[in-house]
């Protein structure tokens, strides 16, 4: 993607005028790849054994909204990092599966790529209507009580724990640790944003990240979204990535 200087969404996060629709750029990449977390040894890992999901473009509220920041490719990279967590964190195969799917389609109802606040509970609401059609979408296998708790992961993932107002408390009570590590995930993508302050704050989430995967989410973005802009589909870009991470 060509950019005229001073286009470059790093340029317009500096200046404060992020458009609506923000979508990776070679001059904002290059910057992220220059700016990495400290290097940690990374555990031995099979491309293979990770679970990776990525969201059907129709499922965004337009089409450009699933090439976007918050499109496929950041909802493929959240549902690789909630399936590393759950690992960390002894999830059970059902309750993985239902972390994964909340990741991947978290984001899928958003209007643009700036704040929207209300983006996270039109994910729950769209998530719980069409379940079952996602569900079989993606190959996963979620019992009712699951997808009703991923709902409500989904419904506040985006709401800051110290801003909950009693829905959001509600809906956390419900679905606590499926919360905490989908908001993790979530975080842990942010390594794609345009400036460091944006990026991952450990200090702000309730559940333990291991040091390796901060390096592991940095490289997951600059390797996928490198080969998204050499033309790789979104789901080849990820697949390439996690081989090229986990060599």
């Amino acid at each position: 993607m060509h950019v005229q200087p001073g286009h470059s969404l790093r340029d317009l996060a500096a200046a404060r005028t992020p458009p609506d629709q923000q979508i990776m750029d070679a001059a904002t990449l290059d910057w992220i790849a220059a700016t990495p977390p400290p290097a940690v040894d990374t555990p031995a890992l099979v491309a293979d054994d990770v679970l990776l999901l990525s969201p059907d473009p129709s499922w965004f509220t337009t089409g450009d909204r699933a090439d976007g920041l918050h499109g496929i490719g950041h909802g493929a990279r959240t549902c690789v990092l909630a399936f590393l967590l759950a690992r960390a964190h002894g999830l059970d195969q059902q309750h993985t599966a239902a972390l994964c799917t909340a990741a991947a389609v978290h984001d899928c109802r958003r209007h643009n790529d700036r704040t929207d606040p209300e983006h996270g509970r039109r994910a729950a609401s769209w998530f719980t209507e069409h379940a079952e059609t996602v569900l079989h979408t993606l190959g996963q296998d979620v019992p009712a009580a699951l997808r009703a708790k991923a709902a409500s992961a989904i419904a506040v993932h985006n709401v800051p724990y110290d801003a909950f107002g009693p829905g959001e408390h509600a809906a956390y009570e419900r679905a606590p640790h499926l919360t905490d590590l989908l908001k993790a995930a979530d975080s842990l993508d942010r390594y794609r944003l345009p400036l460091r302050r944006w990026w991952p704050d450990p200090t702000r989430l309730r559940v333990a990240i291991p040091a390796w995967l901060f390096p592991f989410a940095h490289g997951l973005v600059v390797h996928s979204e490198r080969a998204r802009l050499h033309g790789a589909s979104h789901h080849d870009a990820l697949t390439d990535a996690l081989t090229t991470l986990t060599r």
